[in-house]
């Protein structure tokens, strides 16, 4: 179990610590041409403290940041932190309203945003200045904005706020895809635990690492991958704001050669989807490929292993939790599987009186994690569903093996009986996309004229798939002669993409939307 001191700060376990322990000329990140030091970086990281501290920002106000992954982004981040204000990263895919939402929601006292998402939020036009007393721009400031590049003449020496490791560190806000996002509030103790639990003891990472994530630093998953697992172990992070498409992807691996490689089955699929005549990609570089946000297919996992020799190790987290929390091992790995609780967490699940359930049985997953957060900002009702005392309900469907591998199911309202029989969507899925035609699949329950549930499958074709005549019908036989007929869907239908949100994740509500006005044959 890890101790640490009532008094403490996670910006000087993060930022400061490199420093004090000779590390301040190695790189601490690359983006395209600029390389910042660990010694920059502090002196950066003390700098947008002390702008906070002159705009008046007090400990425990809210310091929003929209910002896309540049170096700023840590400034400002552990800036606000050392302070012992809260920071709190927000997404660059939301709408107006959703920016107008957190932004009230937060009480926001400054907010910190990049050039090109003014106009998103409304700060043009004055909407918000009421509740975001202080606006910082970087980039191109407007009137009665402060410019960022204000930052270089202010001092670079700060001492931490004496805080304590109980302290409201960061909000991260949670996908609002059941109703308005959730503010997720962490504390400065929680980065640690994932830090030491996961990244240090499972992927081993060191200061000779190179992290580069897919997901960016403004989700859970991405401020870890990013942002303090490769600063708290000295290694070197490589940010970049281009919008991760495969080509800018494969080109970023080639020219900064990570070892660390960060991503959602998604973007897996989509990497595998996209060829270059001639040689193909070379990513040697890489020592391990992580994924999560949602579970991670056989198929896809045995065709990245075919076509570069990396194994993705798959693991499961969520904003409330931080990071992960289950993962698979390197030369451990069960494909298909969410893999193992990790050392120094507790997992149970349960049936719907909270009784635990047997091996192989499905049941809900709940998580005993020293990261979870403390609760949901001005959500109690939501908070007290959520939280059971030290535990969290993940809202997950998950069996366990004999061998202590976790197998995702499904969210709790995914899953749906057919003939009498629980049918889980991945399952399906996991088969839809092992033919070689299918990139992307996803399956949700459709009632029939007789108003029973069957499964409906929506699939994403592979650029490579070149038949279509009675492909359907072919699928359909291919699901139903390896896990059941009964699971074998009823209606196929083609797309040219799957609702998403802005962290990967298959949206089925949007699916199930879709199919409400057609009535099924």
């Amino acid at each position: 179990m890890l101790q640490l001191p009532d008094h403490f700060n996670v910006a000087t376990y993060v930022v400061d610590r490199n420093v004090l322990e000779g590390r301040g000329d190695r790189i601490a990140i690359e983006c395209g041409e600029r390389k910042i030091t660990y010694a920059e970086l502090l002196q950066q990281t003390n700098r947008a403290g002390n702008v906070l501290l002159k705009l008046g920002v007090r400990r425990k106000e809210r310091v929003l940041i929209l910002l896309q992954d540049v170096p700023e982004f840590l400034y400002c981040f552990f800036g606000a932190i050392k302070i012992g204000a809260v920071a709190v990263p927000i997404s660059t895919f939301l709408r107006p309203p959703d920016y107008q939402y957190i932004v009230k929601d937060a009480e926001a006292r400054v907010t910190i945003i990049g050039e090109a998402f003014v106009e998103n939020i409304g700060l043009a036009s004055g909407e918000l200045r009421g509740s975001a007393n202080q606006l910082i721009v970087v980039g191109r400031a407007l009137q009665g904005c402060i410019d960022f590049d204000e930052v270089e003449d202010t001092s670079s020496e700060l001492a931490a706020a004496d805080t304590s490791k109980d302290d409201a560190a960061f909000w991260l806000y949670s996908s609002g895809s059941t109703g308005p996002p959730k503010g997720c509030v962490h504390l400065h103790h929680d980065i640690v635990f994932p830090t030491e639990y996961y990244a240090k003891a499972i992927l081993r990472i060191s200061e000779n690492d190179r992290c580069y994530s897919v997901a960016r630093l403004f989700f859970a998953y991405g401020l870890g991958n990013a942002g303090y697992f490769p600063l708290a172990a000295g290694a070197t992070t490589i940010l970049s704001p281009a919008r991760p498409t495969p080509e800018v992807i494969f080109a970023d691996v080639e020219r900064y050669r990570p070892t660390l490689f960060y991503s959602v089955p998604s973007n897996y699929a989509a990497l595998l989807a996209y060829h270059r005549k001639g040689c193909d990609f070379d990513l040697s570089s890489i020592r391990h490929a992580i994924s999560a946000g949602e579970p991670l297919p056989p198929a896809v996992f045995q065709r990245f292993k075919d076509r570069f020799g990396i194994e993705i190790l798959d693991a499961l987290g969520s904003t409330e939790m931080l990071h992960m929390v289950i993962s698979n091992r390197p030369g451990e790995v069960k494909p298909g599987s969410s893999g193992k609780i990790i050392p120094g967490l507790e997992a149970r699940i349960v049936d719907e009186k909270n009784h635990d359930v047997p091996p192989g049985e499905i049941g809900n997953l709940l998580i005993k994690c020293d990261a979870t957060c403390d609760g949901y900002w001005k959500q109690h009702e939501r908070t007290k569903i959520s939280f059971l005392g030290p535990w969290f309900r993940t809202g997950d469907k998950y069996y366990q093996d004999e061998a202590g591998y976790f197998w995702y199911a499904g969210r709790a309202d995914d899953l749906f009986k057919v003939n009498g029989r629980w049918l889980s969507p991945t399952e399906v899925e996991a088969v839809l996309i092992s033919h070689p035609s299918v990139q992307e699949a996803a399956v949700v329950g459709r009632e029939d004229v007789d108003g029973l549930l069957k499964p409906a499958a929506y699939v994403v074709l592979s650029p490579d798939c070149t038949k279509l005549d009675n492909l359907d019908q072919e699928l359909k036989g291919w699901v139903g002669e390896r896990v059941g007929w009964y699971k074998s869907p009823r209606w196929i239908e083609f797309l040219s993409d799957l609702p998403k949100t802005a962290t990967g994740k298959l949206q089925r509500f949007k699916l199930r939307e879709r199919q409400r006005a057609t009535k099924a044959p």
